[in-house]
């Protein structure tokens, strides 16, 4: 795939979805190679487009990422031996020790960071934490209203394997509890048919992990 078809495909990840105007300033083409290049990513089964209405005048075409296209990384085979081995490790585990491995997980990857988070202020934090999430796969946004922040990802990499395994949810919000030291809530989830993952954090309150609503499997 090209350079310009992957740039596009990033850009319509990070925003959750993109208008050609949009992409055409995002990445410095003109309105014609947008078109053709999104006539490509469609002919794929990459892209879809979705009719938007702002107030009056014409709709405009809006463009999100088809299940297949959050779904090229990781590989599929990757997918089915990660969830073999967690098939494996549940057969022999009990419920919590598979939830401690997964914690165990993500303090490991806020130990790699540790020096760097060192005394940095709250929004240097966010913006290390939107890195390290960069880094295991995911494509993270934040914002601050008040004394709530919310953190938004536009793709989750565990999307498949969740699909089966849902507890590998507590992976990326260990990771945001621990680095901000904030209580985390998952309010809305890509396994429930969201577009998107969103956390509302409350910094300042114990780190705590909402467990319910990662919809943990009976055993």
């Amino acid at each position: 795939m090209s350079i310009t078809r992957e740039r596009i495909l990033q850009t319509i990840r990070a925003g959750g979805q993109a208008t050609i105007a949009g992409l055409v300033e995002a990445i410095s083409i003109s309105h014609i190679s947008v078109r053709h290049h999104l006539a490509a990513l469609q002919a794929e089964g990459l892209v879809t487009a979705s009719e938007v209405r702002h107030g009056v005048g014409r709709p405009h075409l809006a463009y999100s990422l088809t299940e297949a296209a959050i779904e090229r990384a990781p590989a599929p085979q990757y997918v089915r031996l990660s969830g073999r081995l967690l098939d494996e490790l549940k057969a022999s585990m009990p419920p919590d020790g598979i939830e401690a491995m997964f914690t165990r997980m993500a303090e490991g990857i806020v130990a790699e960071y540790a020096a760097k988070l060192e005394g940095k202020s709250l929004e240097e934090k966010m913006e290390l934490l939107v890195e390290m999430l960069g880094a295991e796969g995911f494509t993270a946004r934040w914002n601050r209203t008040g004394e709530t922040i919310s953190l938004s990802e536009y793709n989750c990499p565990y999307l498949r394997l969740g699909q089966k395994h849902p507890e590998v949810c507590a992976i990326d919000q260990t990771l945001i509890s621990q680095v901000l030291a904030a209580n985390v809530e998952k309010t809305t989830c890509v396994l429930d048919g969201a577009g998107h993952c969103v956390y509302v954090i409350t910094p300042g309150k114990a780190t705590s992990i909402a467990v319910d609503t990662i919809s943990l499997p009976e055993s």
